[in-house]
């Protein structure tokens, strides 16, 4: 299988468009995706594809035996369903009909082009081993993968490799990027609540102010960067959330400041520093300045780390659909998070980028997570013949 794949699925397109358009419109989050759902099994039934459904709730689970199957490979390659509980501002027809959930990190774009490859691949079932099309709910913050596997993914459904895809844009129509090793950063979520006695904010004296520590705080976790990550890795901490007193009583002085954030890492041993130094700095600054405090670290999404074998494979795929020309096999790792990231603690395997288009600084495109975003429809034929071209890199030619 070669870039004439592309050619070969360029029918598709048409029906791909529509049914990714389709799911656009009706976006579904975390363990709510039932009608996105329907729409897979059905596709997938549709093509002589058995189904299973009902891990974490709402995912599907459709298996392709290759007509060579005797003591071939068994792969996973994955695609997440769910929208965000995010209100969009596209005007186009098949915008969101639902108010304040969308399609605004590409899923919809994912679930459409492994269709696609599971509808061809179920016409050419020219190789020698056993398909699993993973559909997975919840991976914006919810953690689906982490349900499915839980509930049984992988003994039910077993896999030698796993393998993932996301859309990124900015990145040119017809071009991937992937590296091996880690490719994504860990995701955290840590919260601190500085406690005093309040007051009269006309006599500071009179009382414990717990806005002091959480002020010093603030600035002290970038201090944990700059001076405990060493220079040769990369870590984020962000604060994302502040809350305190009442608006309408700007003379008084709270007597409770809570101080969330996230955490991100792409090593152990940075991600128990993280933890372990968030708690101390919020302790010592706390007893410094007479208050006391809470603590809470909770531990959300792996790094996500691509193995050395499947990195290979996935670049061999990628040349064989775009050319090796517009592959980038030394991406630059992202601070971003994604829950594929659990199945890949369990499963060696790759997750690999594809263009998107346009540009973010200069507004031709707009990027993940924002209201004006859309799935770039081009890239629908590339992404599936990515799938098509691994299947036959993973496992070959039918031996009989």
């Amino acid at each position: 299988m070669t870039q004439d794949i592309l050619a070969a699925m360029q029918p598709f397109e048409a029906e791909l468009i529509a049914i990714r358009r389709d799911i656009h419109k009706h976006p579904e989050t975390a363990f709510q995706e039932v009608r996105t759902a329907d729409v897979v099994a059905a596709k997938l039934t549709e093509w002589g594809i058995p189904v299973q459904r009902g891990l974490a709730k709402t995912g599907v689970v459709g298996t392709l035996q290759g007509k060579g199957n005797k003591g071939g490979r068994s792969i996973g390659l994955r695609a997440d369903m769910d929208a965000l509980n995010l209100q969009e501002h596209n005007t186009f027809d098949y915008a969101s009909v639902h108010q304040g959930k969308m399609h605004a990190c590409g899923h919809d774009g994912h679930t459409a082009m492994l269709l696609g490859a599971a509808r061809y691949l179920s016409q050419h079932r020219d190789f020698d081993g056993t398909l699993h099309f993973i559909f997975q709910p919840a991976e914006e913050g919810e953690g689906g993968a982490r349900v499915m596997i839980e509930q049984g993914l992988f003994e039910q459904f077993p896999c030698d490799a796993v393998y993932g895809m996301h859309n990124i844009p900015g990145l040119p129509l017809g071009q991937f990027a992937i590296r091996p090793g880690s490719m994504m950063a860990a995701s955290d979520t840590w919260t601190v609540v500085f406690r005093g006695s309040g007051g009269h904010g006309a006599m500071p004296h009179m009382g414990t102010d717990p806005t002091q520590p959480a002020a010093s705080f603030v600035t002290a976790t970038q201090n944990i960067i700059g001076r405990n990550v060493s220079p040769q890795q990369a870590a984020v901490l962000s604060v994302g959330h502040i809350a305190a007193g009442a608006y309408g009583s700007p003379n008084v002085i709270p007597a409770e400041v809570t101080v969330r954030g996230t955490a991100r890492s792409y090593t152990p041993a940075d991600r128990d520093l993280l933890e372990r130094r968030l708690g101390e700095a919020a302790q010592g600054i706390a007893a410094a300045h007479g208050c006391s405090v809470e603590y809470h670290y909770l531990r959300r999404y792996p790094p996500l780390v691509n193995a050395a074998e499947q990195t290979s494979i996935a670049l061999r795929a990628a040349a064989a659909t775009v050319g090796a020309a517009n592959v980038d096999g030394d991406t630059e790792r992202l601070t971003g998070a994604e829950d594929f990231a659990f199945m890949l603690e369990k499963k060696p395997g790759a997750y690999i980028l594809l263009g998107n288009g346009g540009s973010v600084e200069d507004g031709s495109c707009h990027y993940v997570h924002t209201p004006h975003y859309d799935f770039n429809d081009r890239a629908l034929i590339t992404g599936a013949a990515y799938w098509v071209n691994l299947v036959a890199e993973e496992l070959g030619a039918a031996r009989g």
